[in-house]
């Protein structure tokens, strides 16, 4: 049988995810290779990520790859992964999605309510940003980029008191016990997405998608897809300060989300329940419409 050939970026967390896809093709007796492709958003680290391309710009040189026959399959992060893919790709397959909360690492093991007044807390996220600032006023917000070894050193070596990062990134790379603070979800709301792995193929690929097609997890398909049709509703990116998490209640899904101004001002929260996630998601964005979601963003 011959071998999948899986493209992923080259950082520790990437390869963790390839890995740990491959190891799951393996147990359906199919052998899979990685191979590593360098990608705009990882070359360029001295600018904010929406200047080259937005969270896409991971994903571009690996989705090129794949639309040229180089590789069969691509293994992401499904919060880096934008609503719309190119033409003659699709998401083959979501994997069961890990603890989607952020996490904050502090200097000295401190929770987001202990940090000291004016402490240097180091995201480039827009979105950790305005909660951040909804949270705590007082904090002084610095840009921090770079794959996970490379935030944690910069907090170790002083350049701040405090960062946030992905739980399930943290946890998949072993590194779980350096948290001070897994940030409660349904106030410090995530991006669409997080926690959960996607498995990225050709559409015209199909022995290929049907086998990806077996690592599917549904439940964690249906509470992304709220959370992704809520933010393509309002042209969301990571231009916009919006966060989303879906979970599953009873036979339904209940769906919470904010969006706030580029600068993280006038911070506008809402939530409702449902059964069919992108009906849900319309209706919630919708009623943030209503309630002057777009003026807030600046559209």
């Amino acid at each position: 049988m011959k071998a999948i050939r899986i493209g992923t970026r080259g950082s520790a967390l990437a390869l963790w995810q390839a890995e740990h896809v491959r190891a799951l093709l393996g147990t359906l007796g199919q052998a899979a290779t990685i191979e590593v492709i360098v990608t705009t958003g990882d070359r360029v680290q001295d600018r904010r990520l929406e200047a080259v391309g937005g969270k896409g710009a991971f994903l571009k040189e690996i989705e090129e790859a794949m639309l040229a026959g180089q590789v069969d399959l691509a293994v992401h992060s499904l919060k880096d992964v934008p609503v719309t893919l190119p033409a003659g790709l699709r998401l083959a397959a979501t994997l069961e999605r890990a603890d989607p909360r952020d996490a904050l690492l502090s200097a000295a093991g401190q929770g987001l309510g202990a940090l000291a007044e004016g402490a240097r807390v180091g995201t480039t996220s827009l979105r950790r940003r305005a909660l951040l600032r909804a949270a705590r006023p007082d904090l002084r917000l610095e840009d921090l980029r770079g794959n996970v070894d490379t935030r944690i050193r910069r907090l170790r070596e002083g350049r701040y008191d405090a960062i946030v990062l992905a739980m399930a990134g943290l946890t998949r790379l072993g590194r779980a016990e350096e948290v001070s603070e897994a940030l409660d979800a349904s106030e410090f709301l995530p991006a669409p997405g997080q926690g959960a792995i996607v498995i990225e193929g050709r559409e015209g690929d199909q022995d290929t998608s049907a086998l990806a097609a077996r690592l599917h997890h549904a439940p964690t398909a249906q509470a992304v897809s709220a959370e992704r049709v809520f933010l393509a509703a309002l042209g969301g990116g990571c231009n916009v300060p919006l966060g989303a998490h879906a979970v599953h209640e009873g036979s339904g899904l209940r769906l919470r989300a904010f969006v706030a101004a580029r600068q993280g001002e006038g911070l506008l929260r809402g939530e409702a329940v449902g059964v069919e996630p992108a009906e849900l998601a319309r209706r919630l964005a919708d009623d943030l419409v209503k309630r002057g979601a777009l003026e807030l963003m600046g559209r």
